[in-house]
């Protein structure tokens, strides 16, 4: 039987008189990575904050790493969030001292390695980066995190191509499909794709697809883009 690194049942969640995700149930196996698309709004980020015990389900029950989800799930999970959360008085080699000391997961030589090979310079203070480099740095702090479930939101949103590319090279050699698995949400579907293995389709409050992107192409003859313009029609 496959193993299951989350497990959504029936969860819900309000803010007030709006309903964000609506009796949603799923699950998703451990390893590889997994696409979470949709358009803004969909409650993308909701169901990441509650995979990652950051948001409190309003009903439902939601296992993760074996775990019913509460704030001590943190420590199994990396969470990157679409705002930028590093300290601009700090150099990045100061970045990744400090991660060591809040981490104690964390791999500092994978992190230099990860900067040296995204040109990023240690002695530059993280305010005077460039957007771009800004990002190369987020992304390798959350490769470093030796934690069985990696997630990131929105980790492309409002970066150029080259930046884009780097970071999508990062994720292919650094994250541990053995012993990790990734989610990302984003609306760059095509450049992603090629990483892909499992992709989840948000619409609305609820789950319109979950599918292998294996079976996707080989027994639909889709691409994810294309499984998307099907389900959204």
């Amino acid at each position: 039987m496959e193993n299951m690194i989350i497990n959504f049942d029936r969860v819900s969640k309000r803010y007030g008189l709006t309903s964000a995700l609506k009796n949603v149930s799923f699950q998703i196996p451990s390893g590889g990575i997994i696409g979470l698309v949709g358009s803004n709004g969909s409650g993308k980020s909701t169901l990441l904050k509650l995979m990652a015990g950051l948001l409190k389900g309003s009903s439902g029950e939601i296992v993760v790493c074996g775990e019913a989800v509460n704030r001590l799930i943190a420590k199994k999970v990396a969470f990157l969030a679409e705002v930028d959360s590093l300290y601009d008085f700090y150099t990045v080699k100061e970045t990744i001292t400090f991660s060591t000391k809040v981490f104690p997961d964390f791999d500092e030589q994978k992190a230099y390695q990860i900067v040296d090979a995204l040109e990023v310079e240690l002695h530059k203070k993280i305010g005077t980066l460039s957007k771009g480099n800004r990002a190369r740095v987020k992304i390798a702090i959350a490769l470093s995190r030796n934690v069985p479930l990696l997630i990131m939101d929105e980790p492309l949103s409002g970066l150029d191509p080259l930046v884009r590319e780097d970071i999508i090279k990062m994720i292919a050699k650094y994250v541990e499909m053995e012993n990790q698995t990734l989610i990302i949400s984003t609306h760059e579907v095509t450049e992603i794709e090629p990483l892909l293995d499992h992709v989840l389709l948000v619409q609305s409050g609820e789950i319109v697809l979950s599918e292998r992107v294996e079976d996707l192409r080989e027994k639909r003859g889709q691409s994810v883009l294309d499984a998307m313009k099907e389900v959204l029609r």
